[in-house]
């Protein structure tokens, strides 16, 4: 459907966003100041109409919507106009230049119940939409670090600095990507043209999740760079949108632990096909269905206020030489629980509706899975994976180097290790031993784990006891030290064995009827 979309400023950006929208169809006026822009819109562009007065062209009744593409210190005005005139609005990057005018246009909008979209056009660029893609398929694993560089010598502005002027793009992406604002922000810069312009600066980002990312920007530079790496546990992805045919590369590169030293092991990249899709040209046409639909834009109002959220608070570091910004957690998208009276280091992983209870402390760089509980009392980490649907009774410690896997209970007061002999006086973190607890394991109240031993899915360990070496699938153990007494369920009661033939033995649950056998001390699910 054809819409009659009117383009603010047709200068160094403006003239692509004119050039996108007349073909699709969709460009019907243009205003602008200078001489030259018009009459290069007059001759390439002659069925527009032109204005120079951005007043006028909000007057004319012919005008559904407005692209604002002028320097960013006009942006909040001229889209303020444009709403109140009752016209859809799409504002090049930044939104505006206070936190506050922000709100007050998205507000607006809603009041008017017209279309708010901010330009941040990387986020339609089909490298980006792919790679948003493979990490919501957890391709890449868990996203440890994402650093972007955006470099050239120009384009030189004294209305706003590099920050504001190169970082927008970087931010949004990252924020995109991640799905989350960060806890805080770190920045620093140098001004060298002029005294009160930063023309290189770097942001630090630290997110909830254990993500750290940096923003290095700079148009002090001797060539041009645009590029993004994003770093999971599993594989790499370059961004690169300098240069290349291709924009989106895969780097397959895996670190293996020998001898607890990290090795790596190095692949060579692999392109991974996308669209060639003009980036600019889906961002127009995704704003010419949200006027004809009605729908949110993907980067609406409030995708340009978290963007300029985060650019305030940079701005406010670089000013005070360095110092770290801290974001307030938004209690309303927490998607877990911490009581007051705990603490959770920074970094650490926490997943979908799990529960910490009073005075427990997670220490940094743990992962805990969704839906887990944690009781009263409870230490976890440094370093500590848990898994989903885990359940930590009271007055539990859970030390570097245990790994719990998914449904595990941990009962109240039981007792895990790292070291086989240790010693106040002779530190041993560098012989830390691993211990497992495989899927779906019970550790009853009271009882002690040794370091280096792996207990079996759906064993279950008898309060009190003492495991001093590895237990079985669905063994029940209790002791001291802890014996093999009995087989359990998937659903935890007691199961009786009866010989079938020969060494194999079989037993049907009388709980759940699930069916086991038994070979010597092994035992499986049938038809495992």
């Amino acid at each position: 459907m054809k819409r009659n979309i009117a383009v603010i400023g047709c200068g160094y950006w403006g003239k692509n966003l004119v050039r996108n929208l007349e073909e699709l169809g969709a460009l019907y006026a243009v205003c602008e100041v200078n001489n030259s822009a018009l009459r290069f819109c007059e001759q390439n562009y002659p069925a527009a109409k032109l204005y120079v007065d951005h007043s006028a062209l909000l007057r004319d009744a012919g005008v559904e919507a407005v692209v604002i593409a002028t320097p960013a210190v006009s942006h909040y005005g001229l889209a303020r106009q444009a709403l109140l005139a009752g016209r859809d609005v799409m504002v090049e990057k930044p939104i505006a230049l206070h936190y506050r005018e922000g709100e007050d246009l998205v507000a607006l909008s809603k009041e008017k119940e017209r279309i708010l979209m901010t330009g941040h056009v990387l986020l339609y660029h089909p490298a980006i939409v792919k790679l948003k893609r493979m990490i919501c398929d957890g391709e890449l694993g868990k996203i440890n670090y994402i650093y972007s560089n955006r470099l050239n010598l120009g384009k030189f502005r004294t209305e706003e600095n590099i920050l504001w002027s190169f970082a927008p793009h970087d931010i949004s992406v990252i924020l995109h990507l991640l799905d989350e604002m960060p806890s805080s922000v770190t920045a620093s810069g140098g001004n060298y043209l002029n005294t009160d312009v930063a023309d290189v600066t770097t942001t630090l980002l630290q997110f909830p999740s254990g993500v750290r990312s940096h923003i290095f920007v700079s148009w002090l530079h001797p060539y041009k760079e645009q590029k993004l790496v994003v770093v999971g546990d599993k594989k790499m992805v370059l961004f690169d949108d300098v240069y290349r045919d291709e924009k989106l590369f895969l780097y397959e590169h895996r670190i293996d632990w020998i001898e607890r030293a990290p090795i790596p092991h190095k692949e060579e990249a692999r392109a991974v096909p996308t669209e060639k899709t003009e980036p600019l040209r889906a961002e127009c046409a995704h704003f010419i269905e949200c006027v004809s639909t009605r729908h949110n834009p993907l980067t609406d109002g409030h995708e340009g206020l978290r963007v300029l959220k985060v650019l305030e608070a940079s701005q406010r570091s670089l000013e005070e030489k360095g110092k770290k910004i801290l974001f307030s957690p938004d209690k309303k998208k927490a998607s877990y629980f911490i009581h007051e009276s705990s603490y959770v280091d920074e970094p650490s992983e926490i997943g979908e509706g799990t529960k910490i209870w009073h005075f427990s402390h997670v220490l940094k760089n743990c992962r805990i899975g969704k839906k887990c509980v944690l009781g009263q009392n409870v230490s976890v980490g440094p370093n500590v994976v848990i898994g989903d649907s885990v359940k930590i009774q009271n007055n539990v410690s859970v030390y570097d180097g245990v790994t719990l896997e998914d449904d595990v209970f941990c009962g109240p007061s039981m007792v895990f290790t790292n070291v086989v002999n240790p010693r106040s006086h002779w530190p041993r973190k560098d012989e830390f031993r691993q211990t497992v607890v495989r899927k779906g394991a019970s550790l009853g109240a009271n009882a002690a784990i040794l370091c280096g031993t792996t207990i079996g899915r759906y064993a279950f360990v008898g309060a009190g006891s003492l495991v001093t070496k590895n237990v079985p699938d669905y063994a029940l153990v209790y002791g001291v030290p802890a014996r093999i007494q009995g087989w359990m369920c998937h659903c935890g009661l007691k199961l009786g064995f009866s010989v079938a033939s020969g060494e194999r033995e079989e037993a049907e649950c009388a709980g759940c009827g699930r069916k086991y056998i038994k070979k010597g001390q092994t035992v499986a699910q049938a038809g495992e």
